[in-house]
């Protein structure tokens, strides 16, 4: 069985954040989020890397990381273009975005040909995620369905104080699989629990504080490359006759749609890590003071990779 590799979608450029937040050092040594993921992924297991970028950031990219990165690990590169579409589907003209989280991974589908986890690159997930995955993805192969798997977090520990974040919201059998995940694109904090709203804050409905939610950390097999393509072209015809600039074809619509159909079913893995991210520009000392306490902790070296 082949190892599993790693997906890191850091194709956005961090609208909410105001710049490119994926390259904005949060360790004393000038380490970023991603360094952590990577130095948490590697020690799980993982030894090749993906990261899914814009052409535009290349150059960037490998000198903020991925250059550094390479001395640890098979760093390689993909790149979501908004003109990577199926045969006979065309850009509107004043699109200006590519097509979100599920075209992201597809972006890797031509290196990609074994198991698979996905992260996002501005997220920090903490140890626990990344060995639940490695394991799963290890032992696990497709058999009369898809194996997939998923890592949950509480929506507590995932929330950030400054604004509004998106999250896919689940609910789990009592098999401990996915039975249902929606995205909420706007969730913030309330107290000790979430809210969320879908018409601007004209309502609002409630979350508890231990509602399991995905960050996209999520394991596949291969099949799920060929699913996600072959599901592209229904997506784009509704996107482009009701949402053609900003529609975005969400890596865990796919999934529900293959829970939804029988042909998958996602083991929801645990942890109980707090997430931490740089949404938006106050969150980034919040990050900087967690990174510095996990580190005097010994969870990580000062300089994550200094004699690797």
């Amino acid at each position: 069985m082949k190892k599993p590799v790693l997906v890191v979608m850091a194709a956005g450029m961090g609208s909410r954040y105001g710049g490119l937040k994926q390259l904005d050092p949060v360790g004393s040594h000038g380490q970023l989020i991603i360094d952590y993921s990577i130095y948490d992924a590697r020690r799980a297991g993982f030894e090749t890397v993906v990261f899914v970028i814009k052409p535009e950031i290349e150059a960037d990219f490998k000198a903020g990381i991925g250059d550094r990165l390479s001395k640890v690990m098979d760093v390689k590169y993909a790149y979501q273009l908004k003109e990577d579409l199926p045969e006979g589907y065309a850009v509107p003209a004043d699109r200006v975005k590519p097509w979100g989280t599920a075209q992201a991974a597809l972006a890797a589908r031509s290196i990609v040909d074994g198991p698979f986890a996905v992260i996002n690159a501005d997220d920090y997930y903490g140890p626990e995620g990344f060995q639940e995955i490695y394991d799963y993805l290890l032992t696990h192969q497709d058999g009369e369905v898809y194996e997939y798997a998923m890592v949950s977090y509480l929506i507590k520990n995932t929330i950030s104080e400054y604004g509004h974040v998106a999250r896919g919201v689940c609910v789990e059998n009592t098999e401990g699989y996915l039975a249902d995940i929606t995205e909420r694109t706007q969730i913030e904090k309330d107290g000790d629990d979430a809210r969320y709203t879908e018409d601007g804050g004209e309502t609002w409905t409630h979350l508890p504080g231990d509602t399991p939610v995905s960050l996209n950390l999520w394991g596949f097999t291969a099949s799920f490359m060929a699913e996600a393509w072959s599901r592209f072209p229904a997506f784009l015809d509704g996107a482009l006759k009701t949402n053609p600039l900003k529609g975005e074809y969400f890596l865990p619509s796919v999934v529900s749609q293959l829970i939804g159909e029988g042909r998958a079913r996602v083991k929801v893995l645990k942890s109980r890590d707090k997430w931490y991210g740089v949404t938006y520009k106050e969150d980034k000392p919040v990050v900087v003071a967690a990174i510095a306490e996990k580190t005097a902790a010994g969870l990580y070296p000062d300089n994550l990779w200094e004699g690797k």
